[in-house]
């Protein structure tokens, strides 16, 4: 891993006792947050990667609690730091930690091709656990320290063809997520990530936040910042753990 994303490896594992922010205490202490066991299994078969998450509680029982509107939206999320590049993802080079994140989000929807919840309607299931590849980097701005990087509007960059229309390093490339009792998983595609098979990668859970001020207010905070940080398998988020 390059030494950019060791630094924020560091910063984000120092997050657990440098803040905690007032509304996600009721998150921080549920079980459906205390991470046990996480894995990564390269299933040769069907040339597909299975991320795996197990918690002490029931995996994605608990949801966000909506406030109705898009700034300030709470983001809950369980996610696998890794040490794959932007460009195995789709996205063109940068530097940032790549990670996969499995959300749930009730005040919006930022996966415009998919239909999660499968009534017909693409936008409205921002609640139902989903998958997004993102970039993270260190952004002051908050003080978790963390946040999903932005580019300029304006600027053409390299993106997947599944990604929103947000100026974020973040996709929504649609892959299955399947909650299992104490269990969550995803099941994602190697050809998607260019057959790249053998990599790092840790586990987390944690809470995010929206930024999104009214038209014409200057933008002080991140789009989506990581604002506490619940669980780290590791303990330290060294990403030791391999593919198997």
């Amino acid at each position: 891993m390059a030494k950019s994303a060791f630094i924020l490896v560091a910063l984000l594992a120092a997050q657990i006792s440098a803040y905690a922010c007032d509304k996600c205490k009721a998150y921080e202490q549920s079980d459906d947050f205390k991470i046990k066991s996480a894995s990564v299994i390269h299933n040769k078969k069907f040339g597909t990667l299975e991320f795996e998450i197990t918690v002490a509680g029931n995996a994605g029982k608990t949801t966000p609690t909506p406030i109705g509107k898009l700034d300030m939206a709470p983001v809950l999320a369980y996610v696998f730091p890794t040490t794959l590049k932007a460009e195995d993802i789709g996205f063109k080079c940068t530097e940032g930690i790549v990670a996969l994140a499995l959300t749930s989000h009730p005040d919006f929807d930022d996966s415009p091709l998919w239909d999660e919840n499968a009534d017909g309607n693409f936008d409205n299931d921002g609640i139902v656990w989903h998958p997004h590849w993102v970039v993270l980097v260190e952004d002051k701005r908050v003080k978790g320290g963390l946040a999903v990087k932005e580019h300029k509007s304006a600027e053409k960059i390299a993106k997947p063809a599944t990604a929103p229309n947000m100026p974020m390093y973040m996709d929504s490339p649609g892959f299955p997520v399947v909650t299992d009792g104490s269990t969550i998983r995803v099941s994602v595609p190697a050809y998607r990530i260019k057959n790249k098979v053998q990599f790092n990668y840790d586990a987390v859970t944690c809470y995010l936040e929206v930024s999104a001020p009214a038209k014409g207010m200057s933008m002080e905070k991140p789009m989506l910042g990581v604002y506490n940080v619940f669980s780290i398998l590791s303990k330290n988020l060294t990403l030791p753990y391999k593919v198997k």
